[in-house]
């Protein structure tokens, strides 16, 4: 049911596919988030022009409004939220290291209070994977710690909980329709990142997450990790990045072997009133654009940019109309999902490096003219 292989490879850069119940995954890819069974200002049918092929759905949230067992009830997360293609939900990891005044950790789970009604919830390995099994996920993650990634006690009692918490999801978990990958952490420490992947790549998931990303360390060091964790992650399975998502980091992480990403930037961005594009940010309430008849981008071909200038984007902006918020969205998730699509065959015709090394000189061109402006 859940097949990967490789079709092509350039240095540690692979264009792969990803066989799952509801289609394939052609990777790279890049995930939008529909933390609430719905990517912020987009309808599915939005979500699909634009040519997203996995929605990545949020566990803790959906566990505590609307229930996972209200989802199952009605058919499951693909109906529900009306995605028929692959879907990715995470553990609730991440969300309740986030919760760090209200949660208590111990080896057996955590227990937090709930950010809606203050209630007292409860969620360990079993419970995260009941809850995902009720949704219904293709992709699901193995429940896990996320830890301040430079703090290095701290970081590897969260390692060891980590790997206790993925045995204990590889014996709970009774779907064979889902694929429940594990997730490395360590923080920023070489040793325990080792450590986390051989112990992981052990136990034979059908795929591995790296986590504990993104989160406060250093880009370097967040490249460094990446380069280090998929030295040692088994080659015959897919690698997704968590919660990693400007153009600059997926063409890093795609350069050092990662085949899926994810991330709120694009759509959060867009209801702060910012475009994405390859080489740097627009904010769209500058006034310099009042007047300005170009797209946000000339080689965009997103429906954004195909049908409306500058000028009208800073209008519904400041107007504070709705509408800006879905444009803008929709512009700054075709650039991720078209950026990855343009690397997949980049992979695949042998450019990876030329291409990289192109894209990423015209933004630090980018970067430099906006510091001397």
């Amino acid at each position: 049911m859940f097949e990967w292989e490789i079709n092509a490879q350039e240095g540690a850069a692979r264009a792969g596919t990803f066989y799952t119940p509801h289609g394939t995954l052609q990777t790279p890819i890049f995930a939008p988030v529909g933390t609430q069974a719905t990517v912020k200002a987009l309808t599915p049918a939005q979500v699909e022009e634009l040519g997203a092929q996995l929605v990545l759905a949020n566990t803790y949230h959906l566990f505590l409004r609307p229930g996972d067992e209200l989802i199952a009830e009605l058919g499951g997360l693909h109906s529900f939220m009306q995605w028929h293609k692959p879907i990715l939900t995470d553990s609730g990891g991440f969300q309740v290291f986030s919760l760090i005044d209200t949660r208590k950790v111990d080896d057996d789970g955590v227990t937090f209070k709930s950010h809606i009604d203050g209630s007292t919830q409860r969620l360990t390995p079993e419970i995260s994977i009941r809850i995902q099994e009720n949704l219904g996920a293709d992709i699901i993650m193995a429940f896990d710690e996320c830890a301040i990634p430079t703090d290095y006690a701290y970081s590897k009692l969260a390692m060891q909980r980590t790997h206790a918490w993925a045995r204990r999801c590889q014996a709970a978990k009774t779907r064979q329709d889902q694929a429940l990958f594990g997730i490395v952490q360590g923080g920023i420490f070489s040793d325990l990142r080792a450590e986390s992947a051989q112990t992981l790549a052990a136990m034979d998931f059908p795929g591995y997450a790296i986590g504990g990303l993104s989160v406060g360390e250093s880009k370097a060091d967040m490249l460094r990790t990446i380069s280090e964790v998929n030295q040692i992650l088994p080659e015959n399975k897919p690698r997704y990045l968590m919660g990693v998502g400007t153009p600059q980091d997926l063409i890093e992480g795609v350069l050092r072997g990662v085949d899926i990403f994810d991330c709120v930037l694009p759509t959060r961005l867009a209801r702060h009133n910012s475009a994405m594009t390859l080489t740097g940010r627009m904010n769209l309430m500058n006034a310099a654009y009042a007047r300005d008849e170009r797209p946000i981008s000339a080689d965009c071909q997103c429906y954004t940019c195909q049908h409306f200038s500058r000028a009208y984007l800073r209008h519904l902006v400041n107007a504070k109309e709705m509408l800006a918020a879905t444009l803008l969205s929709i512009h700054n998730l075709y650039t991720l999902v078209n950026l990855t699509q343009r690397m997949r065959q980049a992979i695949l015709t042998g450019q990876m490096q030329r291409f990289a090394q192109e894209t990423l000189a015209a933004t630090v061109a980018s970067e430099a003219l906006e510091e001397e402006l």
